[in-house]
């Protein structure tokens, strides 16, 4: 197995512009980008500008992201959290105020009992983020 999982993110027609603000936020090449009408895949009417796929990568930081052509579900489904450990506080703090722009604050950023300054944020797509920087780096 190789030395990382990437998660793979699904939107509904918000793909591109969830491409755009990952790869500016986390400094990520966009390694490639292909909607449903340039694929040769059965594209559902009016989906022909939809992602079908997007790889992003950072080092061994990856994200791929598509739209689905499925309805978007009234509920989102919140079962998982992505986890970035930051290099600093800065950049912890960095990454919390951008994602919380259009987005929702889970957990304010604090000091925790485990000698981390730590916050959870869901951004504007409805995905949730831990925000973790162990003070023990400095």
């Amino acid at each position: 197995m190789k030395e990382c999982i990437t998660p793979y993110l699904t939107f509904y027609g918000r793909a591109k512009e969830a491409a755009v603000f990952y790869s500016d936020l986390f400094g990520m090449e966009n390694l490639g980008i292909q909607t449903y009408g340039e694929a040769d895949f059965p594209t559902p009417e009016g989906a022909e500008e939809f992602v079908i796929h997007c790889h992003l990568k950072r080092g061994n930081f990856q994200l791929m992201l598509a739209d689905s052509t499925e309805p978007q579900p009234e509920v989102p489904v919140r079962s998982i959290s992505l986890v970035i450990d930051c290099d600093s506080e800065e950049e912890l703090r960095r990454l919390y105020n951008a994602l919380l722009d259009e987005g929702r604050r889970i957990m304010e950023l604090q000091e925790t009992f485990w000698g981390a300054i730590y916050a959870k944020v869901e951004d504007r797509f409805g995905f949730t983020w831990d925000l973790n920087y162990s003070k023990d780096q400095e």
